[in-house]
């Protein structure tokens, strides 16, 4: 017959490393999300890449306005002034959304009215 003592005995106790999250800055989270909407099907390859699950990288994406489409993050493209310009002239800057349409704004534009307007070009 086995008799229980109610002790456990542990003879050795090994401890496991399960890993470290890895911290991303939110420059690296940038980089990747534009690395991963700057083609079509591109975000599993990206997620490979950089060693992350590709649900949170369409977490990322969402955090930071880029629809499936990969609409939301667009590469600026700084052109020198024009030399016709008046002196002392307006600055304007000129916005191409993703579906192509075309805006021209001062540049003391409201910046929440500007929001607006390009949330409601991007539906359309």
């Amino acid at each position: 017959m086995t008799v229980l003592t109610g002790r456990a005995e542990v003879s050795r106790l090994d401890v496991v490393e399960t890993g470290r999250r890895r911290r991303w800055t939110e420059e690296e989270k940038l980089r990747i999300v534009g690395e991963s909407s700057s083609g079509p099907r591109l975000v599993s390859s990206t997620a490979r890449r950089y060693g992350i699950t590709r649900s949170l990288l369409v977490m990322w994406r969402r955090q930071f306005g880029v629809r499936a489409t990969g609409a939301g993050l667009m590469p600026a493209v700084v052109l020198p002034e024009a030399s016709g310009q008046p002196e002392g002239g307006s600055s304007r800057m000129e916005i191409v959304t993703a579906n192509g349409r075309r805006l021209i704004v001062d540049a003391g534009v409201d910046v929440a009215a500007l929001g607006r307007v390009l949330d409601v070009l991007e539906r359309r």
